[in-house]
């Protein structure tokens, strides 16, 4: 049996990738890889996790500067409070450990120790949405809607490899706090050479009359395939992505919303608090009124699986968002 039989059949252990296999050349460990960079030309840059450092991709810092690299344990909430200490005497933290603990561990202490002081911790968290098998405890599918509520935070869902790099730079020249999610291992490369990443700004990928897809994250990737797939069909698609969901880039949402005639959102979350309600009210606030159709996750814990399975079931893959546009084109 091939690894791809495999990995479609069974959960993978906790250190083994939950690859889709979009046939999309790829990099591994492109945030650490970006990291190691930046500490090259920066000595303030400075690396800490919460013993995950192997499944954070934060290995190439640490080997390149093991002397700015600290492991806190088990210890979220230390996590997040060492890292503000050190913001504190003039460091750049970048604090990694998965998103679910990130959140739901460490949240008063992102609130108040980091964002109502402003500091300039970034915390980059792992295994976001169903990036893995692992079930409830450790997927972290409502993580957009909590920091999103946390003022002053700036949060980042890349796209591709390409834009993990690019963010990771630009969150270093950023000045505050700010979280980031992390697609980690070998990640697709996707977005056109020449993309350029702008903390806040929208980018529009493809053009289109019919449907508009709004999406965030790994989504786009399928939002992309889809569109082109839609094409075919006589469906016309433009896709707007949006990595950045806090300053959001309503703006740019409202603009290409006004110019389809339905909107289709697809995030790797839950439909609640996260990238539908932010276009939703994007559109409210502007007086446009269009059907949004909300691809991503129920208002539930999801259970442990294969990754391809539970995203097949979600209604995340490809083919699914296809069948879930061409419906609601068909419907309307």
């Amino acid at each position: 049996m091939s690894g791809a039989a495999v990995e479609a059949g069974r959960t993978l252990a906790m250190g083994q990738d939950e690859a889709v296999g979009s046939g999309r050349s790829s990099v591994d460990a492109p945030f650490g890889r970006a990291l190691a960079r930046l500490g090259k030309a920066r000595s303030d840059i400075v690396g800490l996790t919460a013993d995950l450092g192997k499944y954070t991709d934060i290995l190439p810092f640490r080997d390149a500067f093991p002397d700015r690299f600290f492991n806190v344990g088990m210890a979220e909430q230390n996590l997040v409070a060492v890292a503000a200490g050190l913001a504190r005497s003039s460091k750049v933290p970048f604090a990694t450990t998965y998103g679910v603990f990130a959140t739901r561990r460490a949240y008063d202490f992102v609130a108040i120790a980091l964002a109502h002081s402003n500091l300039d911790v970034k915390i980059v968290a792992g295994l976001p949405g169903l990036t893995t098998g692992y079930g409830g405890t450790h997927q972290a599918i409502e993580d957009l809607a909590l920091m999103r509520m946390i003022p002053g935070l700036t949060i980042i869902d890349p796209c591709d490899a390409t834009e993990i790099e690019a963010a990771t730079e630009a969150i270093a020249e950023h000045r505050g706090p700010v979280y980031m999610r992390l697609l980690r291992g070998a990640v697709p490369v996707v977005l056109e050479p020449g993309y350029r990443f702008e903390i806040g700004k929208a980018r529009r990928l493809r053009e289109g009359t019919d449907i508009g897809i709004v999406s965030t994250g790994f989504m786009t990737e399928r939002a992309l395939d889809a569109a082109d797939a839609l094409r075919k069909q006589g469906i016309s698609a433009g896709v707007l992505h949006v990595p950045t969901i806090k300053p959001f880039d309503a703006e740019a949402v409202a603009e290409f919303a006004a110019g389809v005639g339905r909107v289709v959102t697809a995030e790797n979350h839950v439909v609640v608090g996260g990238l539908a309600s932010l276009v939703v009210e994007a559109l409210f606030d502007r007086g446009i009124a269009r059907k949004v159709t909300r691809i991503g996750l129920p208002d539930r814990y999801i259970e442990c699986g294969a990754v391809p399975t539970l995203q097949a079931k979600y209604g995340l893959t490809t083919q699914a968002m296809i069948q879930t546009i061409a419906g609601s084109e068909t419907a309307a």
